[in-house]
């Protein structure tokens, strides 16, 4: 079998420090930011020029979490089970987004802001991302709307966007804390409220009331919730 090796060119600095939590597609989240930090030699500023007439882009990248490609006959499975599809109908590998592939490479579509020299560094500013952080990216590339969209496509299962089905409340000691944080944080309730919304937990306990109390690190915070039936309950946000 032909095998090939690719290039890590810049690596993701993302508020989503474990996998948990992660939106399953990107532009859900539109109040996720992050940074790609551009590695040498692909920091040289001229690989940009002409990038500020385009406002999102394509990255191709490595699902680093995952095992190795190379164990993939260990791990390969030609079907997997959708959360769209409530965990509980398999349908082909090929049919899905899974992250679980025969090689770990991904394509994700960012909202682009521009680019930030810092530090003797090139970084690119993103929004609407669903990468963790640490992610290597090995390609970017501009979205290019008459070529990349198009509107009357099939899309099977997931033909329109999942509704955000669960109100978000937070109580009074998360809101104190909240509160308490220096201005720099002053996004963190929007981004904790836009990332519940998607409803994180497994997705055959989506709609139902869950006693479990749980965690995710966002940014610098250990955030702990919980879920009724159409509510999340934000606990508390703990600087890590």
């Amino acid at each position: 079998m032909t095998s090939y090796q690719h290039q890590v060119i810049a690596v993701t600095h993302s508020p989503y420090k474990e996998k948990f939590a992660v939106p399953r597609q990107p532009g859900l989240v539109a109040s996720a930011k992050a940074e790609l930090e551009m590695l040498p030699p692909y920091d040289d500023i001229n690989a940009f020029n002409g990038l500020e007439a385009f406002s999102h882009l394509w990255l191709v990248f490595e699902f680093h979490k995952n095992a190795p490609s190379s164990d993939v006959a260990n791990r390969w499975s030609p079907t997997v089970r959708p959360p769209r599809l409530g965990g509980n109908r398999r349908v082909g590998i090929f049919a899905t987004r899974s992250p679980n592939r025969p090689n770990n490479i991904g394509l994700s579509l960012v909202e682009y802001h521009g680019v930030i020299q810092r530090d003797g560094k090139i970084f690119l500013s993103l929004s609407n991302i669903d990468l963790v952080d640490g992610t290597p990216i090995v390609d970017i590339k501009p979205y290019i709307p008459y070529a990349d969209s198009i509107p009357d496509a099939k899309a099977g299962f997931a033909q329109t966007s999942p509704e955000k089905l669960l109100a978000v409340d937070f109580n009074q000691d998360a809101v104190s804390q909240l509160q308490s944080l220096p201005s720099h944080y002053s996004g963190l309730q929007l981004f904790i409220k836009e990332v519940l919304q998607q409803d994180p937990r497994p997705a055959y306990k989506k709609l139902k009331t869950d006693n479990k109390i749980y965690a995710m690190h966002l940014s610098d915070f250990n955030i702990k919730w919980q879920c009724t039936t159409s509510t999340i309950t934000v606990l508390s946000v703990d600087y890590v």
